[in-house]
């Protein structure tokens, strides 16, 4: 994680920030080349050892891209839906709750799975007669014990997360139902857990589709829930001590249902590609001792994220107990976020992982600086506009998107104050994952464990300083501008300790593309803003005038941004216009 709360409900397959995010060096695949394990991306060219891509890369990237778009159609379709059925109070429980079994996923299996298990799979599969059929079944009967024993154990304890991470202000009342939530939630460990486990399989064997799209199996019975939950119960506000045993069993018994579904909908794709479940208990053989020096500094960087993370979420259940934003809002715009850096920054950083991936494998640091200031300057140009939209059309935006059944016209208007802060973080959160995962390319998993311990605690500094000087209806956002200083002091600390070791970065030419976009920002800021003053509406707009508003301002924001772009010559919207161009008449 990175001070967010988002956890997508594709297991195995994160969205972006995550990610958040610390699992490196496996890319989320939203766009056309990938690193590990697609094939023609490792070490600058050349399939991945073992794998048995069934189409080309090509096709199998359209796959992908086609799976991830509608993987997070879906995926937003589900917040929306648990957002109206569920409103502030209940979400921010449920919201709670939801985040247990992903942070003890991340403990056991997140960060190491793709970086360390899944290259060693890949290896496996070339280097063993078998093609590491063995390995793997050692692997994952190894896995699903201690996935099983770490599940019993975490329901044990769900009372102890609560009063971890649920702020001690709360009622006894909210307290309760964020535990019972826990009971049924908290065994999506195991499924998670076996879900990732079987993607990791079945990419190291060149099938990409099956992992791409169980996902949506998964958001579907959760949006399925949701409507269950509407038809029957209505999308009345209520109070905790209101949530009967039949409300908590069916939203808590559903987001477990649709992990487990998507877990089993692997099975099918496994057999297709010769893989067999065989128990094998010889765990020596894997090399334990081995795998722990490997995972230790993701461990690191998996742990000091955690203690972000029960931070933040102590932090806004304290402002809900006191009736402000809470959990849930705050995770929806960070869902925001996410889908704008996951659309655009990973895209961006897809294409050149391969690329400096290869440069450190043959010493030339002068191309991996090249490839970085490209990536900065390509980031911020492409990210800038969606920024802009973030802050000026908040309102409209928060509306459109969320204002339905129990979640009031009040609550989008809080959503709409972090959203403001969401855009403020969105380019320093996308250059700080460049440099991350610069690093990951060069496999300095250490550096980038050790520069981001001290991200974290200035982070944990400023949300605590946050929460101690504003006023409670302001902490959510404040926290959000906590996360931006964070990221951007990511940046600068990975920045600094690359050009030690690789040299100049361009930081020139980065600096007068920043000064560009920032004066074709402003441009469309001013614009945008009178566009608003203009047009009917107001802070807490109708959802017409806000429907309105999002269609006409979008328009004018992202008109005068391009056009401001053309006239300064930013070069990297030019490229892209290109690009576009040249995808539209193919």
């Amino acid at each position: 994680m990175t001070g967010g709360l988002y956890r997508s409900s594709n297991a195995g397959h994160r969205d972006g920030p995550y990610d958040d995010r610390h699992a490196p060096p496996l890319i989320d695949a939203d766009e056309a080349r990938l690193t590990v394990p697609d094939t023609d991306t490792v070490s600058g060219g050349g399939e991945v050892p073992g794998a048995e891509p069934p189409t080309s890369t090509a096709g199998n990237s359209l796959i992908m891209a086609a799976g991830s778009l509608v993987s997070r159609g879906t995926g937003f379709l589900r917040t929306m839906v648990l957002t109206a059925a569920l409103g502030v109070t209940i979400g921010d429980a449920y919201t709670t709750a939801q985040i247990f079994p992903g942070l003890i996923y991340d403990f056991l299996l997140g960060g190491i799975l793709s970086s360390v298990l899944l290259p060693l799979l890949v290896r496996r599969r070339k280097a063993d007669a078998d093609g590491g059929q063995a390995f793997t079944q050692t692997l994952l009967s190894l896995v699903v014990i201690a996935l099983a024993l770490a599940t019993v154990v975490a329901v044990l304890c769900a009372p102890l997360l609560t009063m971890l991470y649920a702020s001690e202000q709360a009622s006894d009342d909210y307290h309760e139902l964020v535990t019972r939530l826990s009971y049924l939630m908290l065994p999506m460990i195991f499924f998670t857990g076996v879900s990732a486990l079987f993607s990791a399989v079945l990419n190291t064997r060149g099938h990409f589709a099956a992992p791409m799209w169980t996902p949506i199996l998964n958001n579907i019975i959760v949006i399925a829930t949701g409507g269950a939950y509407l038809l029957l119960y209505g999308a009345a506000k209520i109070d905790p001590s209101q949530m009967t045993p039949g409300r908590i069993a069916l939203i808590g018994g559903g987001t477990l249902l649709g992990v487990a579904i998507q877990a089993a909908g692997l099975i099918p794709a496994l057999r297709k590609v010769g893989f067999r479940w065989k128990w094998r208990f010889n765990f020596r053989d894997l090399g334990l001792r081995d795998l722990a020096k490997l995972g230790a500094w993701m461990f690191f960087y998996v742990v000091a994220n955690q203690i972000g993370l029960a931070v933040v979420f102590n932090l806004l259940n304290r402002a809900a107990a006191a009736g402000e934003t809470g959990p849930m809002i705050y995770n929806n715009v960070y869902l925001l976020l996410m889908m704008a850096h996951g659309i655009i920054a990973v895209s961006i950083i897809t294409a050149l992982m391969p690329r400096m991936s290869a440069a450190a494998a043959d010493g030339r640091f002068t191309d991996i600086a090249e490839d970085l200031s490209r990536g900065m300057r390509t980031a911020t140009a492409a990210l800038a506009p969606v920024a802009v939209v973030y802050g000026v059309l908040a309102a409209p935006i928060a509306v459109v998107l969320f204002q339905y059944g129990a979640f009031t016209g009040d609550d989008a208007l809080a959503t709409s104050i972090v959203l403001i802060s969401a855009g403020i973080a969105l380019i320093p959160f996308s250059v700080s994952q460049l440099f991350t995962f610069a690093n990951y390319a060069m496999s300095e998993n250490k550096t980038a464990a050790l520069i981001n311990a001290p991200v974290v605690v200035i982070r944990i500094a400023i949300h605590v300083g946050c929460f101690v000087l504003l006023e409670p209806e302001w902490v959510a956002a404040g926290l959000m501008i906590g996360n931006a200083a964070s990221y951007l002091m990511s940046a600068v600390i990975s920045a600094t300790v690359l050009r030690r070791r690789i040299g100049a970065i361009g930081m020139r030419d980065v600096a007068a593309t920043f000064l560009k976009v920032t004066v074709a920002a402003a441009g469309s800021i001013l614009v945008g803003v009178l566009v608003m003053k203009l047009l009917p509406g107001d802070d807490t707009p109708s959802r017409i005038e806000a429907f309105l508003g999002l269609v006409v301002g979008g328009i004018a924001i992202g008109g005068t941004y391009v056009g401001l772009a053309l006239a300064l010559r930013i070069r990297e919207v030019t490229q892209l216009l290109d690009m576009v161009k040249r995808r539209i008449k193919r």
